[in-house]
């Protein structure tokens, strides 16, 4: 109903039922239920940024901006299970880990 009424939805690293470290599971649940899966990833960027009013700072990748980002192998866009796949993450332009070695 949601989707349907234009709500705007931000994923959410709080999401509760799912133990931490496996957040990334609710993208598939927004696909399930009718995101398309790149609406799915800019629900966890840009849109989630722009909800908390921080869009100037995060939610896309530009000069000026935390460098805040994942790499899978797989394309999200055709399979949105493939971000439950990180392989590379960095924070704020520090690498904290890189299983692409």
């Amino acid at each position: 109903m949601a989707l349907e009424h234009k709500v705007k939805i931000a994923f959410g690293t709080d999401v509760g039922p799912f133990p931490h470290g496996t957040q990334a599971i609710e993208f598939k649940y927004f696909v399930k239920f009718g995101m398309k899966p790149a609406e799915a990833l800019q629900s966890g960027t840009i849109g989630a940024a722009t909800l908390m009013g921080w869009q100037d700072r995060v939610g896309s990748v530009e000069p000026g901006k935390f460098a805040d980002l994942v790499a899978v192998i797989g394309n999200p866009l055709a399979d949105i299970t493939e971000l439950e796949h990180t392989k590379f993450v960095m924070k704020g332009g520090m690498v904290s880990r890189n299983d692409l070695k």
